[in-house]
């Protein structure tokens, strides 16, 4: 088989087409001419800019933030139109003055800056003009670059702050005025200066930009190769292929829409040749590269945020996030072999498949940055330098051989790739600032949080599940990282307040807030596949959240029994957790399939279901009990199966 896997030119066009009507991000402008070498230009010196104070040691928190700003707003105003009418191929004036006032505005706080410290707290008639100008040049930013959903949801913190006392009931408060709202939001780190975009500035973009060297290095390329020299042989090859390589993908990227049309191009196509439905193949794919997020070492910003919020070490989120992670991927992957054997659909065959010996010989080496990572996260080295070591070891490790060589205009492509990449990020983190703001400012997290638990009557479980509907309700429209920004600031309160342990409680709130990518009735990435495979995107949008069943059940689990995140367990424990799981897995994913040995009647399906669920439940009774339905539900197939060989003998 060829390195390099073929994709039709007119899947690649569908997949882009798709990506730019969905996905606000990837709707950017094409540019030409001296303006391209402009953008280049200012892209290339934002990374450069990060990587120096990578290594010399960041800013002060407000300097480094509002440089950081000061370079996404100028590059989001260039990049993306006000108006989608308006021409992809240059850049229209007012774009023009967007981009200098985005640019400039954030820059008054370095020029400024013993000024402003001086006079804490007062604002001046230059400084709120300043601050009121700043506030809207990032809600612009969002709308063009996010989306207009997380604009209507900042906008409706904003009016909850400044009318706080015509607000009845609990939600009431003394209400904040504009120049008191833009000088806690622009001039403090409360605001959008705060702990989201100071997370992207010191975090985030470096380990976007690592990704963006591996991409250039033909990491991505390595893993399709290694997932189909795996398991592109086995029963419904191509789909576990999709599972195998997304899984791989999302240790270095945490965009699932992206990811999904990326390996998407490539995949669907192979599981619609061998027979699989089209809703399946897109919904395979969706499910697949959503989970990216929650996939060691690299989980997406959420996860860095997670970090700074809680104060827990990210290598110890790493660790939480090990075991739910697999099952996540182990329960896709079992219900599309079960998938696979319901239909008859196999693998194929091996002649047409490269050989791991091969690969990991000729392209191995690729692999060495992610293990250095990995090392110097465990070695207790800061995310800032792990992050910078590891985009050294990209470039020089694909320096060993040949044929993965990046060239020096390779690296200069990378720096401006990796700032463009990291502009989604950069807009909505500073976003989610302004909300986090009005939530201090206003003491609306712990109203909310009260709330919460009043309106479930101190039900842990009640209260769980309303945190989950509105995860997936903010997911709608709202990315990642902002809802993960909402919801740990709401109902992440509300949860400790029931003695849900803290880690618990936000892994929980950050897990929710990446499944609702594939939960309709908006499920982005499961409607990026399904146009891909040219199909239903509402049913694509079920058969993905059937696919995601463990990423729904899991959380709970994780909150009732902290154990599966590695809280306060022994060795013992976690391979008896690990091993009952993956048995529980197996249970329920058969039964969202209904078939195991064969095809299973309704009642079947429920033992299965109760059973894997019951299994994956940390516990010596729940364990019992859930095997015992397991090997009932067993016996009952392998019966049916030998009824069914004598009738066809």
């Amino acid at each position: 088989m060829s390195e390099k896997p073929y994709i039709s030119s007119d899947t690649q066009k569908i997949a882009e087409e798709i990506l730019r009507k969905v996905d606000a991000e990837s709707d950017y402008r094409t540019l030409k001419g001296f303006m391209a070498k402009v953008v280049a230009a200012v892209a290339i010196t934002f990374s450069a800019f990060q990587i120096y104070t990578a290594a010399a040691g960041t800013l002060d928190a407000m300097i480094q933030r509002s440089i950081h700003l000061s370079f996404a707003l100028c590059l989001i105003f260039l990049l993306y139109p006000a108006r989608k009418s308006w021409p992809r191929d240059r850049i229209h004036p007012v774009d023009i003055v967007f981009s200098l006032l985005g640019a400039l505005v954030p820059l008054y706080i370095p020029a400024f800056y013993e000024q402003l410290v001086l006079r804490a707290g007062t604002v001046t008639t230059l400084d709120y003009i300043v601050g009121l100008t700043g506030i809207f040049l990032v809600l612009e930013a969002v709308r063009r670059v996010v989306g207009l959903p997380m604009v209507v949801v900042a906008t409706c913190f904003i009016i909850y702050a400044l009318l706080g006392r015509q607000i009845p009931g609990p939600f009431a408060h003394r209400g904040v005025d504009l120049p008191s709202l833009v000088q806690h939001q622009f001039f403090t780190t409360e605001g959008i200066f705060g702990i989201p975009i100071g997370v992207s500035s010191q975090f985030v973009f470096l380990f976007i930009l690592f990704g963006a060297f591996l991409e250039k290095t033909g990491l991505g390329q390595l893993f399709i190769n290694l997932a189909n020299a795996v398991a592109g042989w086995a029963a419904g090859g191509p789909a576990k292929v999709a599972v195998i390589s997304s899984a791989l993908e999302g240790t270095v990227s945490g965009s699932s829409v992206a990811n999904t049309a990326g390996s998407g191009s490539f995949t669907i196509p192979m599981m619609k040749s061998l027979g699989y439905r089209p809703e399946f193949a897109g919904a395979v794919e969706a499910v697949a590269s959503t989970g990216g997020q929650i996939m060691p070492p690299i989980m997406g910003a959420a996860a860095f945020l997670m970090h700074e919020f809680i104060g827990v070490p990210y290598l110890r989120i790493i660790q939480a996030a090990i075991i739910p992670a697999l099952l996540y991927y182990f329960g896709v992957w079992t219900q599309v072999h079960f998938e696979a054997k319901k239909l008859g659909l196999r693998g194929m065959k091996r002649e047409e498949l490269p050989k791991l010996g091969v690969i990991l010989k000729e392209r191995g080496h690729l692999l060495i940055p992610l293990f250095a990572l990995i090392y110097l996260l465990v070695a207790g080295r800061t995310l800032t330098k792990a992050a910078l070591f590891a985009i050294i070891l990209a470039i020089l490790s694909s320096m060993l051989r040949k044929n993965t060589r990046i060239s020096f205009s390779d690296i200069v492509n990378g720096l401006e790739q990796g700032a463009r990449s990291a502009l989604g990020v950069v807009a909505a983190t500073a976003c989610a600032g302004i909300i986090v703001g009005v939530v201090t400012q206003t003491g609306l997290g712990l109203k909310l949080g009260s709330t919460l638990v009043d309106l479930a009557n101190n039900n842990l479980l009640l209260t769980l599940f309303l945190t989950m509907i509105t995860s997936l309700i903010l997911g709608m429209g709202v990315p990642t990282t902002a809802n993960y920004v909402i919801t740990s600031t709401i109902a992440a309160p509300a949860l400790i307040m029931l003695n849900v342990p803290v880690l618990a409680a936000h892994m929980f709130a950050f897990y929710f807030g990446i499944i609702a990518d594939v939960t309709p009735p908006v499920a982005l990435a499961a409607f990026v596949g399904a146009g891909i495979a040219k199909a239903n995107p509402f049913k694509t949008g079920i058969e993905a959240s059937k696919l995601a069943i463990a990423a729904f059940l899991v959380p709970y689990i994780f909150v009732y029994h902290p154990e599966m995140l590695l809280i306060d367990v022994t060795a013992i424990e976690i391979v008896e957790i690990v091993v009952t799981s993956i048995i529980g897995i197996i249970g329920v994913g058969s039964a969202v399939s209904g078939y195991f040995l064969t095809h299973q009647s309704l009642l079947e399906r429920i033992i299965f279901f109760a059973g894997g669920v019951l299994m994956v439940t940390p516990g010596f009774i729940t364990d019992l009990v859930g095997l015992g339905l397991l090997i009932a539900g067993y016996i009952i197939q392998k019966q049916k199966v030998k009824r069914t060989y004598a009738q066809t003998v």
